[in-house]
């Protein structure tokens, strides 16, 4: 989980000019972010093969926005997925797949973990290939 995954428009091998990941861009406000911030456990097996599926998987959900992740020294990962409205958000709670995850993730895969669900009032982006400014 150290790099960037697209929108769902975009490929995944989307890249910034110097050949690096790019952030998911600003939509029209109001949309939501679930912020996944978890410290991982040291058994990790299958959960790379997993988290490949449930990417693609995501992808499906009417409403889905896309997702930047991170991992940063000492292994905290963060993963944010950008979904227009709640209701996008509960259809991908309910999927068996990301079911069975939560559940093997909590048995196996994670230490600890924290959910967190925002309602995006503002948002704006900077690229600077087109310099455009925030609103």
């Amino acid at each position: 989980m150290s790099d960037h995954r697209g929108t769902p428009e975009a490929s995944p091998a989307a890249s910034a000019p110097t050949g690096g990941p790019v952030p998911v861009p600003a939509h029209e406000p109001p949309y939501y972010v679930v912020v996944f911030t978890a410290v991982p456990a040291e058994d990790r097996e299958g959960y790379g093969k997993t988290a490949e599926q449930l990417e693609e998987l995501v992808k499906e959900v009417p409403g889905y926005l896309g997702m930047d992740q991170a991992t940063a020294p000492g292994g905290l990962s963060i993963t944010v997925g950008y979904f227009r409205d709640l209701a996008a958000i509960e259809e991908w709670r309910s999927y068996p797949e990301h079911r069975a995850a939560q559940k093997r993730g909590r048995a196996q895969w994670y230490e600890s973990y924290a959910l967190h669900i925002a309602k995006v009032e503002r948002s704006h982006a900077f690229d600077r290939g087109t310099a455009a400014p925030p609103r």
